[in-house]
């Protein structure tokens, strides 16, 4: 069991990610490839991304495989704060990170390798080799479905944002159910081991995350920013960014008319289905099927919170917009970093 202790100073300091963390991501998919964990969801993941592996150096995949185990720990250093600003930015601090933390967290690990002691020590190259694996890795494991992935967390952030509108940050904290459960002044998850995190007026940076699988993961040095990654919801062809050939076909055919364009514009910041009939005056099973035809064609994803459906734009729905200003306000897109039916894993 975790439990995560809170003041009244912490309720005040507590906050979401803005965007998906490619260090994280990369490195719970890294936990996952090598587990049988989430099969209906990740099986396909699993079998292109090993495909995909075959084009790296094999020193590469067997450091990233070693240093985030199927069922262990892993080096906080893995997973620095910098990561939120990018993936340049996360490994350019896993590579800052001193000899003296390196050597202390990779001990962590179940088994440590004669061939890690360079990495240990803080010799240059291995370093370098270091970020150069995990540069590597994202770039077959994650990159091509980044978009998918920011769809799915932005998916959640709204969710949460609406709890915090409606009841506060307690109310967000609630939201997090099943996963994580609110108990005033604590949050408790099921964990591998019995461990107490005190915030001490510090606050709780939380993460969403694709790739974290039913149990959240922790930091564990406990001097660290606290912070706490937990799963997204999503279906089991999450990993599909768009369909192609015929389907593709029928899909985007039925986007197409005025009354779906004027369902894209509303959706924009995020909606209900209820809310979308009551924004394009349509019928509630007309506006479900709308948003059914754009979740098909890539445009929005659509996430279920008990009786409630949530639909977001995809970042392909955003750029539709940003592309066509009658279809309602310009967005200001982030680049990306190389390297439900309608409404009626690891531990650190």
């Amino acid at each position: 069991m975790l439990r995560v202790h809170f003041t009244g100073e912490d309720l005040l300091r507590t906050r979401v990610a803005p965007r998906p963390d490619p260090l994280w991501e990369a490195v719970l998919s890294a936990n996952l490839l090598g587990n049988r964990d989430g099969q209906a969801v990740f099986d396909p993941w699993r079998a292109r991304t090993r495909a995909r592996l075959r084009h790296l150096a094999p020193g590469q995949v067997q450091l990233i495989r070693c240093l985030a185990p199927p069922r262990s720990d892993f080096p906080d250093f893995l997973t620095p704060p910098e990561g939120m600003h990018g993936l340049e930015a996360g490994v350019d601090a896993v590579l800052a990170t001193p000899a003296r933390r390196l050597r202390a967290e990779l001990e962590v690990l179940p088994v440590a390798p004669a061939w890690l002691r360079p990495l240990a020590e803080g010799d240059p190259a291995a370093v370098t080799d270091l970020g150069h694996a995990l540069l590597g890795y994202h770039r077959v494991a994650i990159t091509s479905y980044w978009p998918r992935i920011r769809a799915l967390v932005d998916a959640d952030r709204a969710v949460r944002a609406r709890a915090l509108l409606d009841g506060g940050v307690e109310r967000l904290l609630h939201s997090l159910r099943p996963t994580l459960r609110w108990s005033p002044p604590v949050l408790e998850a099921d964990y591998p081991v019995e461990r107490d995190v005190h915030l001490d007026g510090r606050g709780l940076h939380l993460i969403p995350s694709v790739f974290c699988w039913r149990t959240p993961v922790a930091l564990i040095d406990p001097t660290l920013d606290p912070t706490l990654v937990y799963p997204v919801t999503r279906g089991t062809e999450w990993w599909s960014t768009a369909r192609t050939g015929r389907a593709a076909d029928r899909a985007l055919a039925r986007v197409l008319g005025p009354g779906r364009a004027l369902t894209l514009r509303m959706v924009e910041d995020g909606c209900t289905t209820s809310e979308l009939a009551r924004r394009t005056g349509l019928a509630a099973p007309t506006a479900s099927r709308n948003a059914t035809a754009l979740r098909e064609a890539g445009l929005l994803v659509s996430l279920r919170t008990a009786n409630t459906v949530t639909h977001i734009l995809t970042p392909l729905g955003v750029a539709l917009l940003t592309a066509d200003s009658s279809y309602g306000p310009r967005h200001h897109l982030s680049p990306a970093r190389p390297s439900a039916d309608p409404e009626g894993q690891h531990c650190s």
